[in-house]
């Protein structure tokens, strides 16, 4: 660590690479043997009940539109805020940070444009964008250029690579190599940047956590009634199960259910017996932010320069172990799909009119 070049070592200054528990995870790489251990899950699991994922009630009955008055009333009163995942290594759009990128070729749409037209139905609603070291410099210019003073930026941490005897990762220019720590970094990287502060003074209570990429996880009164309605400190959004889906479930700890990504799962749990499948859309009270859990650190194997390198990263679903959660079944398909994921350039291909549908539906008309 002692030959960083002076430019990294200003960026994990900047980024706060301090914050990151580097040592103990460079020791436990160097100790070897089975790394995946230290995430797998040991602790007796049962699966999940079934039923126990709530949906909206049939939108225009009584309840609905008692809940979507209860909703609107509260996003009136400024009592959501919008939190935007926009990090990463910006990577799988080639050189095009993905917050930034077009989403259809016919005419100028980004998928922060997406974002923030759903945030211009609810004035009240405060923005923040998770950056990276990856994005940050590209995402806070555009805000500036644009004028976008609603829109607030907090970055997320970053660490080093390693390579799998515990030294530094080093890339084919012989330099160490950075990388996002996680969205599991939320709830620090939120302290951190003073956007916490600024949240509980404007009399926000939660907080809606959703990917940039998904354009369907708006701003939904009726959800965020049935969230508030649960008394439950996080509500997580599950949809239906299709071929191909890789993530998390919740499944049974200790006499409540938590959130778990499959890889973290012993290879004889019932994975595929459950039909929903995790969003990574959750609202979450400010309350859940608070203080510093154990949070458990995941091995991500991952290509770079034609090598493997091993990064250590976090997730922020594993809110859902410390604090009472509840669950809520919303639509994939049609118009009304609050789970359009756009991973990659193919990703954005095969859902452009999924995408459009939904943007049609709620936001341009």
């Amino acid at each position: 660590m002692n030959d960083l070049p002076d430019d990294l070592r200003a960026l994990l200054e900047r980024f706060h690479f301090d914050r990151v528990p580097f040592e103990a995870l460079q020791a436990r790489t160097r100790a070897g043997g089975d790394l995946e251990a230290a995430h797998r899950i040991t602790q007796t699991l049962g699966a999940p009940p079934a039923g126990c994922a709530h949906a909206p009630p049939a939108e225009g009955s009584e309840a609905y539109e008692a809940l979507r008055r209860e909703g609107a009333a509260m996003l009136e009163r400024g009592e959501l805020a919008v939190v935007v995942l926009a990090g990463g290594m910006a990577t799988r759009f080639g050189s095009v940070v993905k917050a930034l990128a077009e989403i259809f070729e016919d005419r100028p749409l980004r998928f922060l444009d997406a974002k923030l037209a759903d945030l211009a139905r609810w004035p009240a609603v405060d923005a923040t964008l998770m950056t990276s070291f990856a994005t940050d410099a590209k995402i806070r210019g555009v805000l500036a250029d644009e004028g976008l003073s609603r829109v607030h930026a907090a970055a997320q941490f970053v660490s080093l690579r390693l390579a799998a005897d515990g030294s530094l990762f080093r890339d084919d220019a012989g330099r160490p190599s950075p990388y996002a720590s996680g969205h599991g970094d939320l709830p620090a990287a939120m302290a951190t940047s003073g956007a916490l502060a600024r949240l509980r003074s404007k009399g926000v209570r939660t907080v809606l956590v959703s990917n940039v990429d998904n354009v369907g996880a708006t701003v939904d009164p009726v959800l965020f009634a049935m969230h508030r309605a649960s008394g439950q400190r996080i509500s997580v959004e599950l949809v239906e199960k299709v071929a191909g889906d890789r993530g998390g479930l919740p499944v049974q700890l200790d006499g409540r259910l938590v959130l778990a990504e499959a890889f973290r799962l012993p290879k004889a749990f019932p994975v595929d017996a459950f039909p929903l499948f995790n969003t990574n859309t959750l609202w979450i009270d400010l309350e859940a932010l608070d203080g510093d859990p154990p949070w458990t650190w995941c091995v991500a194997r991952k290509k770079v320069d034609g090598r493997e390198a091993i990064q250590w990263e976090r997730l922020v679903g594993e809110l859902t172990w410390w604090h009472p959660t509840n669950w809520l079944h919303v639509p994939r398909a049609g118009a009304s799909s609050r789970f359009i994921p756009v991973k990659d350039l193919d990703d954005l291909a095969h859902h452009r009119a999924a995408i459009d549908a939904v943007l049609r539906a709620r936001i341009t008309g």
